[in-house]
């Protein structure tokens, strides 16, 4: 604070107010060392209870499942039997509550963690931060969509330079790469995106990192354009599918249908069936698109004059990238129209 001092007395004052003021901080913060190392104490102390109560009810589980194999020769009551149900369903609920807390306490990281920030503790405490973080990621997924956009739009229609085209892949292995990492750190805190939609982004920063390292040649102009009408057409969906994603998330949220830290992801999850069928044309669009890719690729690879094994990395990536999306895509679809099929013979 500045101020202009008519005497002595005056600064003597100020003096005693910051004295004051320091006491105040020094005090503050001692209570904030003492509540952490609470924190900390009581941490491990949720984290050995739930981990105890886990292996029990582990061991309980399998007792149970012996009791009611042994049913015909213990003979069981109906209210006994009724008994064993009602314990079933009150550990399935309490493993979930247990994820539900877990996610609030600090856990081991994974090994891709592990290998790249080491052993830091990268659970969020609060909600606040555990929202504030996936709506930061949402937002960083939607500003290097467009951005990449732009970009593969510049190099396929503007200007026909490798060191530009050298510079979008870069772009391109830097984005999925930190998609990787901020994905595992939102599974941490509780985001439930699992399988294919989380190894298709280590696939992808492959597949980037092999085009980055593609040397300029003939097959390289015989691949670029296609490669970058379709990154301008993956871009576009994927714009899509966030837009219209994030919209669907937030009211299924609002009717406690879906996890707070549910994420949008580059697919389509049984989730989206209401709502966000209409995406699916764009999505096998997209799918068959890769399956293109990586037969053009093969078709280079025959080709006397290939040297480069880029052309076979990435032919074998695109078609590893089109049978996981594919078969996923169609997986849930066929499980979401059986589900469907079933309902009218339930009722």
């Amino acid at each position: 604070m500045l101020f202009s001092p008519t005497g002595f007395s005056e600064c003597l004052r100020e003096w005693e107010d910051l004295e004051r003021d320091y006491q105040y901080i020094q005090d503050t913060h001692r209570l904030y060392k003492q509540k952490l190392e609470e924190v900390t104490k009581l941490q491990d102390s949720c984290s050995g209870a739930i981990a105890r109560q886990r292996k029990k009810l582990k061991e309980l589980t399998v007792s149970l499942e012996e009791c009611k194999e042994n049913h015909p020769t213990t003979k069981l009551s109906p209210e006994d039997v009724d008994a064993i149900t009602g314990m079933e369903d009150s550990i399935k609920e309490r493993v979930d509550a247990f994820s539900e807390m877990e996610a609030f306490l600090p856990k081991k990281n994974g090994l891709y963690l592990t290998l790249v920030l080491g052993n830091v503790n990268v659970t969020l405490l609060n909600k606040l931060s555990k929202f504030a973080y996936k709506d930061e990621y949402e937002k960083f997924k939607l500003i290097l969509t467009v951005i990449l956009f732009i970009f593969s739009f510049t190099c396929r229609f503007l200007f026909s330079y490798r060191a530009l085209d050298a510079l979008f892949n870069f772009l391109l292995v830097w984005y999925y790469c930190t998609l990787t990492i901020r994905e595992s750190i939102l599974i941490n805190n509780g985001s439930r995106i699992k399988g294919w939609w989380v190894f298709q982004h280590y696939l992808s920063t492959f597949l980037s990192g092999v085009m980055l390292t593609w040397p300029e040649g003939a097959l390289y102009q015989m691949f670029r354009n296609q490669f970058l009408t379709y990154c301008l057409y993956q871009s576009f969906v994927q714009f899509l599918q966030y837009y219209y994603q994030s919209g669907c998330l937030y009211r299924l949220r609002a009717l406690g249908e879906r996890h707070n830290m549910d994420l949008t992801v580059e697919g389509f999850q049984s989730w989206m069936w209401r709502g966000l069928t209409f995406l699916l044309p764009f999505l096998f669009f997209g799918h068959f698109w890769q399956l293109y890719n990586s037969i053009t690729l093969f078709k280079m690879f025959q080709l006397p004059e290939c040297k480069e094994w880029q052309v076979a990395m990435c032919s074998c990536s695109y078609m590893v990238l089109f049978m996981g999306n594919f078969f996923t895509t169609l997986g849930v679809v066929y499980q979401k129209y059986m589900n469907n099929q079933d309902k009218p013979k339930n009722i």
